[in-house]
Formats: C-alpha cells, sequence, structure tokens
C-alpha cells in the first residue's frame, strides 16, 4: 500500500509579515500536494481578533477549512490566549479512529504539544504522531523523552509510526536517539547515496554516512533542518522539499512530501524494536475531533 505524507508548519495561516491572511491559499496548495495524511502545525483554532479584522476569515477552526468535505480531522490545542488558541492538527483522507493530545511544555513561555491519532486504513492501524518542539535546545531534549515514552505507552512495539512536524532541531542533535529509541528512520537519511566518496571514506572509519535532513527554512530559500518525518514500517520511496517564493507567500516554513510504501505484516513484526506498550487511545466519533479525551 503506497501513501502520501506531507508536513507544514502554516504560521497559523498568516503571512509571515504583516499579519496577512494565508489559509485559503494553503488550502488551494494542500489540495495541489494531494497527500493522503497531512500534520500541521501552528493551526489556529480560533482567532477573534483576526475574523473581526478580515472578512475573508473562515468561521471554521483551521482544521476543519483546511480539510474538504469527504477528509477526517483532528486537532491538538496547545496555546491559549484571550482571543482564541492554536496547536497542532492532523488531516486525512482515511477514517482517523482515536486521538490524544500530549501536553509537553517546558516552561510558561511556550505551549507546546503532541497530537497522537490512530488512523485506520482498511486492516492496517497507523500511528502518527504531529510535533512542534520548542525552541531552547534544553526543551526540546525533554520532549523529545516525553515523545518516546508517549509512543512506547500508545502504540504497540511493531507498530507501523508516522512522527512527523517542526521540530526545531536545526543541529541534528535529537535524531539518532529517537531512532535508537523507538526504531524509526528519518526520511531524508534513508535516501543517502552510499556511492558518494565522502560516504565511503566516513564507512572506512566506522562512522557511516553522514545524516542530512532536508532544509525547511525559510521557505524561500532553506537553510535551517528544523522539519523531520520519522517513519516506521514504511519503505520511503521518495521525499522532497517544496520551497521558493510561491511557498513562503503562505508560511514561513516549506512543507515536506514524501512518498511511502507500507510494508508487509510479516516483515514489520521482524523489525528489532526496544518499545512496547499496548494502551489505546480513546475513540473518537465525529469527522474533527478536538484531540481532547
Amino acid at each position: 500500500m503506497k501513501l502520501r505524507i506531507a508536513t507544514w508548519n502554516i504560521h497559523k495561516g498568516v503571512s509571515a509579515l504583516g499579519r496577512r491572511p494565508r489559509v485559503h491559499g494553503i488550502k488551494q496548495a494542500l489540495a495541489s500536494i494531494g497527500a493522503d495524511i497531512v500534520f500541521l502545525q501552528e493551526v489556529q483554532g480560533r482567532h477573534d481578533l483576526l475574523a473581526i479584522k478580515h472578512a475573508s476569515w473562515p468561521s471554521q477552526s483551521q482544521h476543519e477549512f483546511l480539510a474538504s468535505d469527504t477528509q477526517h480531522s483532528a486537532y491538538g490545542k496547545n496555546a491559549v490566549y484571550d482571543h482564541g488558541h492554536h496547536g497542532n492538527a492532523l488531516i486525512s483522507n482515511y477514517p482517523i479512529t482515536a486521538v490524544r493530545n500530549h501536553d509537553v511544555s517546558d516552561h510558561a513561555f511556550e505551549s507546546r504539544g503532541i497530537l497522537h491519532c490512530a488512523v485506520t486504513i482498511e486492516s492496517h492501524v497507523i500511528h502518527c504522531y504531529v510535533v512542534h518542539l520548542g525552541l531552547f535546545a534544553g526543551s526540546r531534549l525533554r520532549q523529545t523523552e516525553a515523545l518516546i515514552e508517549a509512543v512506547s505507552a500508545s502504540a504497540p512495539a511493531h507498530a507501523p509510526l508516522l512522527i512527523a512536524g517542526d521540530f526545531n532541531d536545526w543541529t541534528n542533535a535529537l535524531s539518532d536517539h529517537l531512532c535508537a529509541r523507538l526504531g524509526v528512520v528519518e526520511v531524508f537519511d534513508h535516501a543517502l547515496k552510499a556511492s558518494r566518496f565522502g560516504s565511503y571514506l566516513r564507512r572506512l572509519s566506522g562512522r557511516g554516512p553522514r545524516k542530512a535532513p532536508a532544509r525547511t527554512f525559510p521557505a524561500a530559500m532553506p537553510m535551517l533542518q528544523l522539519d523531520r518525518v520519522y517513519v516506521r514500517g514504511f519503505d520511503v520511496v521518495d521525499a522532497k522539499v517544496l520551497f521558493g517564493a510561491s511557498w513562503a507567500r503562505l508560511s514561513d516554513h516549506a512543507p515536506i512530501v514524501t512518498e511511502l510504501m507500507l510494508r508487509s505484516a510479516e516483515v514489520m513484526a521482524s523489525v528489532d524494536s526496544s518499545t512496547s506498550g499496548h494502551s489505546a487511545t480513546s475513540p473518537i466519533e465525529k469527522r474533527h475531533a478536538s484531540g481532547q479525551l
């Protein structure tokens, strides 16, 4: 089974400068991407001031507005203020059968969360985690541990995983630990070319190929490696970043799009993983879920 996955920090649906609405353009862009599952960060659940100021501001929460009539969506509220709130969201072509939002805020100045959704595709349950980590290195380290604990407690050891979002990990300090603990691989690491001479020298020294996450920020000309897609139980067919002037008009982050092939149950069961745990999230019935149990 082949799936198209995207992750995108949409900057609350407004321009990076000037606070001009971009949510209608984002909706069109998501339709053009055509992903089966979309991981979104900085999704505006409500913003009363922008709703008053701009007649075109949607009356719905952004996760509901951005999903088509046939899609399912879930929202995890993280930051709450007098005139509204924002958080993470998941949009899926397939039913979202369970949802839970984990508060991983590390201090009073940054509200962060991990939105866990179970997506059912035919007979398969895919555990999806939408991530937005903090701006400080210490916070990101503790939040990564919280992510590992959340995944270990909520997904069976060999279940297929999709973990995607804005990790703010521009030094790539967290990836090796996350991969080792959860048995995941980052989609751009998966595509490393071992034939390069530099990779050959690194193999001779016992270091392996140099890992190179995608550059996604700023969207016009990406320089920083902020966003990631980690997978388990999938083969990576392709991965790319959509960047340039047209994408920069929509958000300060460039989206990542990856094509994945779900492995067979026999192959997944043979994967050596140190994680365990079988706690299920509570079922939800509505197509658009709030991320609250």
